[in-house]
């Protein structure tokens, strides 16, 4: 009798399905793993690089920061400075129109006392703008006429000087008569009253 062994054709034939499937089962697993690597590959350098720029712009951000309280700090230097000029260029104007006024008063005194007569002395004396108002005292009529004069010929006073009153009082040291007067004027400022050449 012979036996034939069919099972073992069919257990061949099984084995190189089975292998054949296998094969096929396995690259594509090792490609679906391949697949899977590369992406978390991808994903893990894309992660990577989204933080080093992340990184890199927080730092520029704070680096910008702290550029910007610098150049504020130095904006408010900058603003101090520009008042402090302010307020010396107020002082400075100030004290050039201070000087320029200075002149006038002074020049205003100086012609005045150099016009006193002897016996005669200012009892008051009021300047409003360029009017002046003296009072003063003196022993006689011709001192208050002298005075009167004086102060017409010093060239910083306009002409015709008023002799606004005049009243004659007792006095009793030294016996005798004052005549106290009232005058009023108007002043020339210095460059107005420089000799004409």
């Amino acid at each position: 009798m012979i036996r034939i062994n069919l099972l073992a054709v069919e257990r061949k034939a099984a084995k190189r399905t089975a292998g054949a499937a296998f094969q096929v089962g396995q690259k594509l697993t090792v490609a679906c793993s391949l697949i899977l690597i590369l992406a978390a590959l991808f994903v893990g350098w894309r992660f990577w690089t989204v933080q080093q720029r992340s990184a890199s712009v927080d730092k520029e951000i704070a680096d910008a920061q702290q550029e910007t309280t610098r150049l504020q700090a130095i904006i408010q230097q900058v603003q101090q400075f520009e008042q402090q000029k302010a307020q010396l260029q107020q002082r400075v104007v100030l004290i050039e129109q201070l000087r320029k006024g200075q002149t006038g008063p002074v020049h205003m005194l100086d012609q005045i006392s150099r016009a006193l007569p002897p016996m005669l002395w200012l009892t008051e004396l009021k300047q409003d703008s360029d009017t002046v108002l003296i009072e003063g005292r003196s022993t006689t009529q011709t001192g208050v006429s002298d005075f009167v004069a004086n102060l017409e010929a010093s060239g910083y006073f306009k002409k015709s000087i008023d002799i606004v009153n005049t009243q004659t009082e007792a006095s009793t040291t030294p016996p005798g008569e004052l005549i106290r007067f009232s005058l009023k004027a108007v002043f020339q400022p210095p460059q107005a009253a420089a000799p004409k050449g």
